[in-house]
C-alpha cells in the first residue's frame, strides 16, 4: 500500500506542532535554542512529513543546536515518545541541548559547526558504492556555517562525484551567534555559489518568523514564564485552526 503525501495544509500544520512542542521543550529552563526550531520548523516538516524513511534513510543535522526541531518532528511523526522531549536539555537526557551521538535523532549530528555536510557526503557516496540506489541523505545545514571552509570542500566534493541522493537544507535566517550573518561576513549569492559547484540550488521562502519576539536575535533565546505561556497559547490556536482549515 502506499504513502499518503501529505497536503500543503498538513505540513503548515505539522510545522506548527513543531514550533508547539519546541517552545514547551524550552519553557521549563527559560532558555535555550528556541529559535532554530522557530526557523526551520517548515523544513523539518518537508523531511520527516513526507520523505524521510527510518531504516532507510539518513537525516544529518550539521548545526547541533538545531536538534531541537529534530525532536519535535520525531515526536510529532512517531518516530519517538513524545513522553521523552519532557527531559529535553536535562543532564541525563538523551535529548541534549546541542546533539550528540547519543542523540536518538538524527542519525548524525555535529558539535562543532561545518562538518555535516562533509558526512553527508559520505554516506551518500557510501550508499552508492554499496549499492543501495534507493538511499537518500538529508541534511540540514546554517547560514552561519557557510563560513566554514569544509562546507565549500564537501559542496565541491559532492558535486564532483554527481551524489544525486543528496538533499540539503540550507536554513538563511541570517542569525548568528556574534550577530546578523551579513554583518559578520557576506555570504550571498548563496544559490549562485552551490550552482557553480555543480548542485541543482535554488531560493525559497521556507521560514516563518512571526513566532518569534521582536527582541529576539533568533539564535539563543531567554524564554520567561510569561513570553512561554503566550506563545504556547498563540500556537495552540493557529494549530486548531489549521485542523479545521481555517489557517
Amino acid at each position: 500500500m502506499e504513502a499518503t503525501i501529505p497536503t500543503a495544509i498538513e505540513l503548515r500544520r505539522l510545522a506548527t506542532a513543531i514550533r508547539l512542542r519546541a517552545v514547551a521543550m524550552v519553557a521549563p529552563q527559560g532558555f535555550g535554542y528556541l529559535g532554530q526550531a522557530l526557523s526551520a520548523a517548515e523544513q523539518y516538516a518537508a523531511v520527516y512529513g513526507t520523505a524521510y524513511r527510518r531504516g532507510t534513510d539518513r537525516v544529518v543535522c550539521s548545526p547541533g543546536h538545531y536538534v531541537i526541531a529534530a525532536y519535535a518532528a520525531a515526536a510529532e511523526t512517531g518516530l519517538i515518545d513524545e513522553a521523552d522531549l519532557a527531559g529535553y536539555g536535562q543532564n541525563g537526557s538523551a535529548l541534549e541541548a546541542i546533539g550528540t551521538e547519543r542523540s536518538p535523532v538524527p542519525e548524525y549530528t555535529c558539535g562543532s559547526l561545518g562538518q555535516g555536510l562533509s558526512a553527508a557526503a559520505g554516506f551518500a557516496l557510501g550508499d552508492r558504492l554499496a549499492g543501495r540506489e534507493d538511499t537518500r541523505t538529508f541534511a540540514f545545514l546554517s547560514d552561519g556555517e557557510l563560513q566554514e571552509g569544509q562546507v565549500w570542500e564537501a559542496a565541491m566534493f559532492a558535486g564532483h562525484h554527481r551524489l544525486a541522493r543528496l538533499t540539503v537544507l540550507l536554513d538563511a535566517n541570517n542569525s548568528q551567534v556574534d550577530g546578523p550573518v551579513d554583518s559578520i561576513t557576506t555570504i550571498e549569492p548563496v544559490a549562485a555559489k552551490w550552482q557553480a559547484f555543480g548542485w541543482d540550488a535554488a531560493d525559497l521562502d521556507g521560514h516563518d518568523l512571526a513566532c518569534l519576539p521582536p527582541d529576539a536575535d533568533g539564535h539563543f533565546i531567554k524564554l520567561s514564564a510569561d513570553l512561554a505561556a503566550a506563545a504556547v497559547a498563540e500556537l495552540r490556536t493557529r494549530l486548531a485552526a489549521e485542523a479545521a482549515g481555517d489557517g
